[in-house]
């Protein structure tokens, strides 16, 4: 056979090639060097090859890693785990989806509404009798159908701002690419008719015509078509979410208690009329005040914000003055109070959250996305705690 066979002997390698009859001997010291510089050198290659291929792949994933370190820092977002990040189990699965509609929800608004609701109910409440089932439950619907609609309003207002928020809040699942278009589409669609369907059912008007009224404002300040997406117009932005959260929010769900579940005659007490006064400013320095970290975005795509137009500082500044001016008032409006109780509770509560305000103001770096934001959110906070004073007012 045309074979070479490679052999051995004590003085070295023979080297048998059929055909012949002569055998060749080839130096052993000869042998091992020409084989071992070739395997040495292809082990070398592949070392070196395989070696630079997981710097190449270590640099790679350091820089992604760092630039989503660094788009969340700034965002002011909560840094979460990435999509991918465990093995991908259905609990991971679950949890997932969970924090995606938790982020598409924005739940600082959704804790806002709730909050607001339960304590303009409250404000109903004329006797300890009146804490009973159809309260409860009157309370309950009202929550319910205003959630959806909140969810309904938030999630078109990502939809109609997917580009801008992938600069100005690029964690949020649209903007992120965790849903697509259409998984945004459904979703602010089946909340809405849920929304719709639930206040027409519970049959109190107040109700339907407080989710209707947001609905068409909601959608008016959000899409992009003619003569509409009023949010590129600073005041009449502004006067959108004013009459959403300071006046049908106050107005309506206090007549969905007084009127349907109580069956009572409307009446505008001293406490009503202060919190749609109050939440009348509060509703401003929120309307203002949530563009401020936006700017960038803003400035891109052609929406002149007030900040756009006087800068942040000027803005940031115009808003504390604002809120301070409010807890003033309120102050004021509870030291008149006949209770002593109520007087105690309203003008000192007020009294800590204006100096609250003031020095975590003074303390904000205007100049870091991620303390504005910070801030913003600690607005909302100042905001569930006004809720939660005032049902005390008397």
């Amino acid at each position: 056979m045309d074979a070479l066979i490679l052999g051995s002997s004590t003085g070295g390698h023979s080297l048998f090639i059929p055909g012949f009859s002569r055998r060749v001997q080839v130096s052993t010291c000869y042998s091992y060097n020409i084989i071992e510089n070739f395997y040495t050198k292809r082990f070398r290659k592949h070392i070196v090859k395989h070696h630079a291929r997981g710097i190449q792949e270590t640099s790679t994933a350091s820089q992604k890693s760092n630039t989503k370190f660094l788009v969340k820092a700034t965002s002011g977002h909560p840094l979460e785990s990435e999509p991918g990040a465990y093995p991908d189990t259905p609990w991971n699965s679950v949890k997932n989806a969970l924090d995606a509609f938790y982020r598409f929800s924005r739940p600082h608004t959704v804790i806002g509404t709730a909050l607001s609701i339960v304590s303009v109910s409250l404000l109903a409440v004329e006797k300890l009798s009146d804490i009973s089932s159809p309260f409860y439950t009157g309370v309950l619907e009202a929550v319910v159908a205003a959630l959806m609609m909140n969810i309904y309003i938030v999630g078109l207002n990502q939809l109609s701002d997917i580009e801008i928020d992938k600069v100005n809040k690029p964690y949020l699942p649209l903007a992120s690419g965790e849903y697509s278009t259409l998984t945004g589409i459904l979703i602010v669609t089946s909340f809405s008719i849920m929304s719709f369907w639930l206040g027409w059912v519970v049959g109190s008007w107040p109700l339907f015509w407080a989710l209707f009224v947001s609905f068409v404002l909601g959608t008016a300040y959000s899409v992009n078509l003619p003569l509409l997406r009023w949010k590129r117009f600073a005041l009449v932005a502004a006067m959108c979410i004013l009459a959403v959260r300071a006046v049908i929010v106050q107005l309506a769900f206090y007549l969905h208690i007084q009127s349907h579940v109580f069956s009572r005659p409307a009446v505008f007490s001293k406490p009503l009329i202060f919190a749609t006064a109050f939440m009348s400013f509060f509703s401003v320095v929120i309307a203002l005040f949530k563009d401020i970290p936006d700017i960038e975005g803003d400035k891109i795509f052609g929406i002149k914000s007030y900040t756009v137009r006087l800068g942040q500082e000027r803005v940031f500044w115009t808003c504390i003055s604002l809120l301070e001016m409010a807890y003033g008032v309120s102050i004021l409006v509870g030291a008149t109070s006949s209770y002593t109780w109520s007087k105690a509770i309203t003008v000192l509560g007020h009294s800590i959250l204006a100096a609250i305000l003031w020095i975590r103001a003074k303390s904000v770096d205007l100049k870091s996305k991620a303390a504005i934001t910070s801030c913003y959110m600690f607005i909302w906070k100042l905001f569930y705690a006004e809720y939660l004073l005032i049902p005390l007012i008397r």
